[in-house]
Order: C-alpha cells, then sequence, then structure tokens
C-alpha cells in the first residue's frame, strides 16, 4: 500500500495495469475503492436458499468466489462459467468441495437436462437465457439472481468516454417480462442504487479491466487522457463518486 501523496500517477496507472483481474476476488480493492452493498444481502440470500434444498446451479460462477461463501452445498451442486480465466479460477476453488462446474458460454444452452435443479442462481449474469432457466428447473422450483440494472456505473463510464444514453436492456422491468414470456412468475423485483467511490486512479484502472463492460475495449493507452483528467480530478476534490444499479429477482417455474 501507497503512502499518501507519495505514488505519481505514471506509478498509480503501471500499479492499475499490473493487477491481476481474473475471477471476482474484490478484495484488492481494499483501502482504494469501496461500493455500498445492496440491503438484501445476496450471499446470505443464496445460503439460505440452498440449504432448503437438494440441487442448485449457479449460472456464470465466475470464479466462483460467491457460491464458495455459502458453508453447507446442496448435495447436488453445479456452476457455469464461459470465460477462461475465471472458468479455471472456479474448478480450483469448488471442485475440492464436490461442485459440478462445466464450460458454458452466456448464450450457450445449459448443459443440463430439463427440470435438473429446484434453484438457479446468478450474481451479475452478463446475458440470461431466460428459456434455459426455465428448462433446467424443476416445477416449483425458483430462479434467484442479484443484477446489473441499467445505468450502472454512467458517471464511470462518462468520465472515459463522454455523453452517453443510458442503455435500457437492463431494466428490471424488462427482466421480468422477459421471465415472464417463457412461463416463470414473479416473485421478488427490487431495484437500488448505491454509492461507489474510488480514491485512486490505480483503483479506476484495475475496475475498468475487469469490468470490461463499463468502457469497452479500455486500455490504459487508449484512454490516457482521460485517466490523467481525472486522476487530476481525485487529487483536488476527493474520491470520484460514482452510482452503481442493482436490482433482485426471483421467479417460479409454475
Amino acid at each position: 500500500m501507497r503512502l499518501e501523496g507519495v505514488a505519481t500517477f505514471d506509478e498509480l496507472v503501471a500499479e492499475g495495469a499490473s493487477a491481476p483481474v481474473d475471477g471476482w476476488d474484490f478484495s484488492w480493492f481494499e483501502g482504494r475503492a469501496t461500493e455500498q452493498r445492496p440491503s438484501w444481502g445476496y450471499a446470505g440470500l443464496i445460503a439460505s436458499r440452498m440449504a432448503a434444498v437438494e440441487s442448485v446451479v449457479d449460472v456464470q460462477t465466475g470464479g466462483g468466489e460467491v457460491l464458495n461463501t455459502v458453508t453447507k452445498l446442496p448435495p447436488r451442486t453445479a456452476a457455469t462459467e464461459g470465460w477462461p480465466p475465471s472458468l479455471a479460477v472456479a474448478r480450483r476453488l469448488l471442485e475440492p468441495r464436490g461442485v459440478e462446474v462445466v464450460e458454458a458460454g452466456n448464450l450457450d444452452p445449459l448443459p443440463f437436462e430439463d427440470s435438473s435443479f429446484e434453484l438457479v442462481v446468478s450474481r451479475h449474469p452478463a446475458e440470461i437465457r431466460w428459456d434455459e432457466i426455465a428448462r433446467v428447473l424443476r416445477p416449483g422450483g425458483s430462479y434467484l439472481s442479484q443484477q446489473v440494472g441499467s445505468g450502472s456505473m454512467h458517471d464511470l463510464s462518462q468520465s472515459m468516454m463522454g455523453p452517453l444514453e443510458i442503455d435500457d436492456s437492463r431494466d428490471p422491468e424488462l427482466a421480468a417480462h422477459q421471465a415472464a414470456e417463457v412461463g416463470l412468475e414473479l416473485v421478488t423485483l427490487k431495484p437500488e442504487s448505491l454509492r461507489a467511490e474510488f480514491h485512486d486512479i490505480a483503483a479506476v484502472v484495475v475496475f475498468l479491466r475487469k469490468v470490461i463492460w463499463i468502457v469497452p475495449g479500455f486500455t490504459v493507452d487508449g484512454y490516457l487522457p482521460q485517466l490523467r483528467a481525472l486522476h487530476e480530478r481525485i487529487e483536488s476534490e476527493g474520491p470520484f463518486v460514482a452510482h452503481t444499479k442493482r436490482f433482485l429477482i426471483e421467479v417460479r417455474k409454475p
């Protein structure tokens, strides 16, 4: 950890460019960035639901970090991931616990038989095949997911890319509508807007390298002037404040 005021812009950018970004472990950001958490406590919520079922699949598990927080996993626990670096992390973390970790891209058919699971979960899925969620759920089963809402980190995107319209493809009501179209019944839909702060430009660089859809195609060299401007703003005004959008959705298969 650097002493406050010692590291230069170039040093901070170099630090951010060299930090590991595989998986969804955000411990690197401790002391560098903060993000308010949703009120529902996703990890605890899925743990309580898993305690009541015999089968679950975590779709787009990332590196399996969230699933691994569940102390007692159901007898049949599976996870899917399509990005090779995260898939490797998930296998190292979850397979020793008996989890079936399988490769599947975001829009690929899920590699499971019909009516395989009582519970399907996903945290921040990039894209959703609602028809596949419905297919692998057993009758009476539930899909429980924390998702990224429209306009998440819009402030940060605009700091790099200039004025942008908000893409409404992640609107919570749209998700509920898409679920209903494949016969799933809405149980819960809860959106929240949450404050995030970046305390130095290294944290911004790591975040943009890790969460690649905030600034598509981001590279340090490609956005060096914007990074310098944001660094100077943080140095003069304090932490850069952005807002994440999250929503909890639960649907049930009749």
